[in-house]
């Protein structure tokens, strides 16, 4: 054997197995005694080629990237890569991709093989996606924690969490995702609602039924679509903060049961009506943080006001004050009664339909009389002219007899003619 190793194959190939024989036993190959120099120094030279040509071991690092395998933990943060790393060692548990340039996230993006088995968390939080495709977080089956904050996600595929068949993938792992300003600028937004995008994402296919917390922060959301929350029953915290939400009227949280904390502050929330108020005090467990909204302190307060004073499932509800109208403003709603909470007077229905008809008598009217007009538009403009031919003729009578009687010899001329 180590007389074949000195002389080596002639042929390409056999030159590779040895070299691949050779990494083997290269404890052996090195502890023997070769009695020809010059083929020895030929076969060394060949074998260091082929190591370095053999592709990068599962455990060794990507560059740019910071590696820990005790820790498990791969950063590659800042870098400005335009793509996920293709050598991810398989060891990872923790990586993140933060502050790169991504733009679009395909298909498959963290598929490897070895697989990325023990990836649990993934952060790619602030690398300019502006997409992401369908499937691109299958071949993940320990994936438990991801975040895709901070960036201008301009089109989000309804099945980025459940597979590019959502009829046959398996229930995404997913426990926490968080989706905090990921709205994108207005000249980057398409033709369709960006509330209804997040909103399919996060149903399609039952995928994330297991997800426990949500995180949408941040998005300048007006509404929240009827059927979000609908497919997510083992959800525990909803973060909404720091949006513009309006109203809940629509959203319904009755099959949301595990729902321990509930986060709508900063939004612009002006009153919360009954059914809103049913359902969170059915929930169990949870609770609410409702400051910093401009509620409105009329008479549609009156419920929510006196739910307040019952419930404890408002956390800090002694701060909640009116801002509107402004002699209410600054007023905490637990200090609030009935005969505070009034709304500017409005005419009884019937009166409102008797001006509501009257306005439309008046409109048929003047409908009528200019159509009038127009149709005798000719017989008009001739009258006008005869009555300008009549004020004219008057007027020059009117000049000539002013003329006569402002001249004295006329006068005079005047008075001989009549003796």
């Amino acid at each position: 054997m180590p007389g074949g190793c000195s002389r080596g194959p002639a042929a390409g190939d056999g030159r590779l197995r040895l070299a691949r024989l050779a990494l083997v036993l290269l404890g052996w190959v090195s502890s023997s005694s070769l009695t020809s120099s010059a083929p020895s120094t030929s076969s060394t030279s060949f074998l260091a080629s082929a190591v370095s040509a053999q592709p990068p071991l599962p455990g060794q690092c990507p560059q740019l990237c910071e590696c820990s395998e005790a820790a498990r933990t791969v950063k590659c943060v800042n870098r400005n890569l335009t793509e996920v790393p293709a050598d991810l060692p398989p060891y990872v548990r923790n990586l993140f991709l933060t502050g790169n340039q991504l733009a679009v996230l395909p298909a498959g993006a963290f598929a490897r093989r070895p697989p990325l088995a023990e990836l649990a968390a993934l952060n790619l939080s602030g690398s300019r996606l502006q997409e992401v495709r369908a499937g691109a977080f299958e071949h993940l089956p320990s994936l438990r924690q991801l975040d895709l904050s901070h960036n201008p996600l301009a089109h989000l595929s309804p099945f980025t969490f459940s597979g590019s068949n959502a009829s046959f993938s398996a229930p995404s792992p997913l426990v926490e995702l968080m989706l905090n300003h990921v709205v994108p600028p207005e000249d980057h937004r398409q033709n369709r609602s960006f509330e209804g995008m997040v909103a399919a994402s996060l149903r399609a296919g039952h995928a994330l039924r297991g997800l426990q917390r949500l995180e949408l922060a941040s998005n300048h959301f007006l509404f929240l679509p009827r059927d979000v929350l609908a497919h997510l029953p083992g959800l525990r915290h909803l973060d909404l903060r720091n949006n513009s939400l309006v109203s809940l009227t629509y959203v319904s949280f009755r099959n949301l049961t595990h729902l321990q904390s509930l986060h709508l502050e900063d939004n612009a929330l002006k009153v919360l009506h009954n059914g809103t108020l049913a359902e969170l005090q059915s929930l169990p467990h949870v609770r609410v943080f409702l400051d910093n909204n401009p509620w409105v302190c009329d008479c549609h307060m009156v419920d929510m006001v006196a739910w307040l004073k019952e419930t404890e499932v408002v956390q800090g509800k002694a701060r909640l004050a009116c801002a509107f109208p402004e002699k209410m403003r600054n007023r905490a709603l637990l200090e609030l009664n009935s005969s505070h909470l009034e709304c500017d007077p409005i005419l009884p229905p019937s009166l409102q339909t008797s001006y509501v008809f009257l306005g439309i008598v008046l409109a048929l009217i003047g409908a009528i009389f200019l159509l009038v007009l127009y149709l005798n538009r000719k017989g008009i403009k001739k009258w006008m002219h005869n009555i300008r031919d009549a004020c004219r003729d008057h007027m020059e009578g009117y000049h000539y007899r002013y003329e006569i009687n402002a001249d004295p010899r006329l006068t005079n001329l005047s008075s001989n003619s009549d003796v």
